[in-house]
């Protein structure tokens, strides 16, 4: 891996973690400056991610058009500097009592960045990976469990750990700070963060990333018809369309408590600020953690059986929270600032843990040539079950009550609808069990 393309994706993947640290200036700004309640906060936080349905597009546009020779920094630096322009402008007109309607058209605009930027860090990372050395000939099965090519997502376990860094120093000085500081200084201090990308991203030129989109085809462009035409031939691959289906819809089927949770330990429990931060910092930790576990021992096992023990421990977690609410922890000594601390922060990071693996099977399987789009349609594909997954759980959190006197029956049906998608496990494919690139049909 060159070192170059080490420096693009580590720092654009960081960046991308330190959103956290605005975003949790977000909750507590619309809960104490703006006087939001549980459902319309949820409500609003959920529909500030519509620029992420519309990755594809963004993703054919970058496979599809060059600039200056370039498919992919150029992207990157545009996406940058909205997210740059868009938190700066919020710091300031958060200061001046701005409305609501203007504060959630610029997280609207800073989403659009961060949507560019999740698919442009993506695609290079999916063609940098095609240069990475072939992984050897299938073992016999009674050994493959343990002789998978170590080298199967060498990269995407990189850039995981950029972006759980990122989290991790994000959450963690948000929490140091939220106390102490406003949350216009958190925005102000990610706005200057995202600049200080832009003006590194534009000094560098793509050829030094060596990418195979940019060595071979960078004089010309693909032309969008073209493009789209590769998507849809990369779509008839069922081991390709299966996956992509049930992945979003083990995301779509789950009602999303974040909100109302936020709203329990803040407003019913009076749980400091600072506690969440450290709570957030902790699942940041977890998922560092777990890109190193994933990228030493996990990757040699089969994708479908690590995503779905996921599942099956967010389960697991969820069930925890109904005894956390239920004050059964509490009645045998554990505090509920412990609870927060060590398991909420991990629950709610949890949501995103089996991406990980899932990114490996989609690169591996992803044809040549159309890297950006395909990573595009999953990014979207997530985005737009988490979007319904956040409306289900507003729908829900209209049954726990003012006094959260049904907050566990809520928590246990998001427990039971996180099992829901075991049962069809099967259509996430195995890369090493024959699952082939398709790039062959395109020619």
């Amino acid at each position: 891996m060159r070192r170059s393309v080490q420096v693009v994706l580590g720092i654009g993947y960081w960046v991308q973690g330190m959103r956290s640290l605005a975003w949790m200036g977000v909750n507590f700004f619309l809960k104490d400056s703006l006087q939001m309640d549980p459902s319309t906060l949820q409500l609003l936080l959920n529909s500030a991610n519509l620029p992420m349905l519309f990755k594809p597009l963004y993703g054919l546009l970058s496979d599809s058009f060059s600039i200056s020779g370039q498919r992919r920094l150029p992207y990157l630096s545009l996406a940058a500097f909205l997210q740059a322009v868009s938190w700066l402008a919020i710091a300031i007109l958060a200061r001046s009592g701005a409305s609501i309607t203007t504060i959630t058209i610029y997280l609207l605009l800073s989403n659009l960045g961060a949507s560019i930027a999740e698919v442009t860090n993506d695609a290079i990372v999916a063609e940098a990976s095609k240069q990475q050395p072939p992984p050897p000939p299938p073992p016999p099965p009674s050994s493959k469990t343990h002789q998978r090519s170590s080298s199967s997502g060498e990269l995407q376990s990189f850039v995981w750990m950029a972006s759980s860094l990122g989290g991790v120093c994000g959450n963690l000085l948000g929490g140091l700070t939220i106390h102490r500081v406003s949350p216009e200084k958190m925005f102000l201090l990610f706005g200057l963060i995202a600049s200080l990308q832009f003006f590194l991203t534009i000094s560098i030129h793509e050829s030094s990333l060596n990418l195979p989109m940019s060595s071979s085809s960078s004089s010309s462009n693909v032309g969008f018809r073209k493009q789209l035409s590769k998507l849809k031939v990369a779509l008839q691959d069922p081991a390709i369309t299966r996956s992509l289906t049930w992945f979003a819809a083990s995301y779509a089927v789950i009602p999303t408590l974040a909100g109302t949770m936020f709203f329990y330990q803040t407003e019913h429990l009076k749980i400091d600020s600072w506690v969440l931060g450290m709570s957030k910092v902790v699942g940041q930790a977890a998922m560092l953690a777990w890109s190193i576990v994933y990228d030493r021992w996990m990757k040699r096992m089969a994708p479908r059986k690590v995503i779905a023990g996921v599942q099956v421990m967010m389960a697991v977690l969820m069930v925890s929270d109904v005894l956390f609410v239920k004050g059964v922890y509490r009645s045998v000594g554990v505090a509920d600032l412990l609870y927060v601390v060590l398991v909420s922060g991990v629950l709610e990071t949890m949501f995103f843990a089996k991406i990980l693996p899932f990114t490996v099977v989609m690169a591996r399987v992803c044809p040549e040539g159309c890297e950006g789009s395909l990573m595009a349609l999953m990014g979207s594909a997530i985005a737009l079950a988490l979007i319904l997954s956040g409306y289900l759980g507003v729908a829900l959190a209209g049954f726990v009550g003012d006094d959260f006197s049904g907050f566990p029956k809520a928590l246990l049906i998001q427990a039971a609808c996180t099992l829901l998608p075991l049962y069809w496990s099967s259509c996430i494919p195995d890369p090493d069990d024959g699952t082939q690139q398709i790039s062959s049909k395109q020619e």
